[in-house]
């Protein structure tokens, strides 16, 4: 029989042979009413489950638990168990809920209506309304700074940023950017917020502090007719070293050095790409690519695509959970 000191060794060598686990990466399929869920270590989809009509946005709660899916056709935000995969609760939203963000402090959900003109705020936690703002007309992107202090939402046809203080549910102010904005991100520090302005063709840079725009970019893909350039998605890489852009039915992601703002290369994805996010280690970045109905996985390091992933029709949002 094996001695117990022994047996306690092989268990600990073979404790420090056994590889991480990998990262889960939820992808949500527009079309067919489902998310795909994709191993990031194989990058294969392991599973696809069944949830409400047309979902779009997705998003992890803080305590990576949970995920919260705007369920668009149904007016609804469902709740979805992590450990379970199934849906356990829905959020009251708002009409056409497409995009949300979520307050550092885990229980404030900013839901853009597009249809009724407002942001929708609810406390996930007991379900309650606390506040529907009046912005500009179709909003879309929303956003809330890592500091907690600003949620910002986009409204496509006005063509604005509207910054709501998030302690008084109020705007503060409003910015006019490029026509369409769908999309903001902010940079760790919470210093910088970058918009995506899809028709526009632009995205704007803008100086939180001071709530000014501090620069404007634009984008020309070789070989791509300029009105199929269309920013959408935008994901920033920790170290402040890239901003990677996604354009659209161009086709490409742009990489962009994010101190200077030089575009330095256009990788070509699937068509139509939306929306994009960074493993938790950042050095993969994974593209959702709605005509085409795939992944695309890009090498941070190589700045090279490696792989295509396919999953379900018209995918839209992508969240990876770092504790996965």
């Amino acid at each position: 029989m094996m001695s117990l000191f022994k047996h306690t060794a092989l268990a600990a060598m073979i404790g420090l042979s056994t590889p991480a686990f990998a990262s889960l990466a939820y992808v949500s399929n527009e079309k067919d009413d489902t998310l795909s869920i994709i191993d990031t270590e194989s990058m294969e989809v392991i599973d696809t489950i069944e949830v409400g009509a047309r979902p779009r946005g997705i998003l992890l709660s803080k305590d990576h638990t949970k995920l919260y899916i705007c369920a668009s056709d149904d007016d609804t935000v469902q709740v979805l168990d992590l450990a379970t995969r199934k849906i356990v609760d829905t959020l009251p939203s708002g009409e056409d809920p497409e995009q949300f963000a979520l307050h550092p402090n885990n229980r404030h959900l900013y839901i853009s209506n597009e249809d009724d003109a407002i942001v929708t705020v609810v406390d996930v936690s007991n379900k309650d309304v606390l506040a529907q703002i009046d912005v500009g007309i179709e909003p879309e992107g929303m956003a809330v700074s890592p500091d907690g202090k600003w949620a910002v939402n986009t409204s496509e046809t006005t063509s604005m940023l509207h910054w709501i203080n998030t302690e008084t549910f109020e705007i503060e102010k409003n910015i006019v950017v490029g026509q369409r904005p769908r999309h903001v991100e902010f940079t760790k520090d919470s210093k910088i917020a970058w918009a995506s302005a899809e028709i526009g063709g632009t995205v704007h840079i803008i100086d939180v502090d001071n709530l000014e725009q501090i620069h404007e970019m634009s984008f020309k893909v070789p070989g791509v007719n300029q009105d199929r350039v269309q920013p959408v998605g935008i994901e920033l890489t920790d170290d402040g070293k890239y901003a990677f852009v996604a354009l659209g039915p161009s086709n490409h992601v742009a990489v962009v050095d994010a101190q200077t703002y030089e575009v330095l290369d256009y990788l070509l994805v699937g068509s139509r790409v939306w929306q994009l996010v960074l493993d938790k280690d950042q050095k993969h970045l994974y593209t959702t690519n709605g005509v085409s109905g795939d992944v695309s996985v890009i090498d941070v390091e190589d700045l090279k695509v490696i792989k295509s992933i396919k999953v379900g029709r018209y995918p839209w949002g992508v969240v990876i959970d770092p504790s996965s």
